[in-house]
């Protein structure tokens, strides 16, 4: 099921809806979608079947949700405001669901919880230490291959695959780059806030965002689990979905 609920502003953001039971609110990754992240690899099914409800928003600028063209459509951590407008608006009592985010959606979750999103449970995938506090590094990696989009041909740039997964997900490239600039850090000392049961579940190969290990030591009460995959593989990884469902079933 899909239906669109307002976000910050006046966007109109696609929430992808499976199961029924404690809800699980899942935040995709940059240039994906719920579609890719949670549906397309089992792992909304799974938690489904095991009594949960998934609840996958497709975040402003990807999938099937509004994209504005305004710049004013992008505040500073306009994500943020999104997932806190999406619970207020999903009825998501604090306490009562667990919140899931991968890469770009772990960041918007770390941020969510900071602004007072109380989940019973947190898990955060594919994102370490480094990714939360030094975003504009990475951030200028996907504007740069935003800008140069038309002049990226050789496999050997390292924006090819940057450029490819854009272009297969249709991204719209100029609302990408507003929200791109929207997103900022994360001090490292702002965690020790983030105290409710946390898992983050990282592939093997995955370092875009650096230390998982160091980002679970850096938590209260984190657990750190291991899948197999790169980056972009991990998320597609029966293992990855398993770790998650095992985490909040607990």
């Amino acid at each position: 099921m899909v239906e669109l609920i307002q976000g910050w502003g006046d966007a109109q953001l696609a929430v992808h809806r499976l199961g029924a039971g404690r809800p699980v609110l899942l935040l995709h990754g940059l240039f994906s979608s719920a579609e890719v992240n949670w549906i397309k690899f089992g792992h909304a099914k799974r938690l489904a079947d095991a009594g949960f409800q998934a609840i996958m928003p497709d975040l402003r600028a990807h999938g099937v949700s509004e994209a504005p063209q305004a710049p004013e459509a992008y505040p500073r951590d306009v994500l943020v405001a999104d997932v806190l407008a999406l619970a207020d608006a999903l009825g998501l009592e604090p306490g009562a669901f667990d919140l899931v985010g991968f890469s770009l959606g772990a960041r918007t979750s770390v941020q969510a919880v900071l602004a007072g999103l109380v989940p019973r449970r947190l898990v955060l995938g594919g994102m370490g230490l480094e990714g939360l506090g030094e975003w504009q590094r990475r951030s200028a990696f996907f504007v740069d291959a935003i800008d140069r989009f038309d002049e990226i041909r050789s496999t050997d740039d390292p924006a090819y695959l940057a450029k490819s997964f854009m272009r297969t997900m249709k991204i719209d490239r100029p609302a990408a780059r507003m929200l791109l600039h929207s997103v900022h850090d994360v001090p490292t000392g702002a965690l020790a806030r983030i105290t409710m049961p946390t898992l983050v579940v990282c592939g093997a190969e995955d370092n875009d965002n650096g230390s998982a290990a160091a980002l679970a030591a850096a938590l209260p009460d984190a657990d750190y689990v291991q899948v197999p995959g790169t980056h972009m593989s991990s998320a597609t990884e029966a293992a990855f979905g398993e770790a998650i469902m095992q985490f909040l079933g607990g």
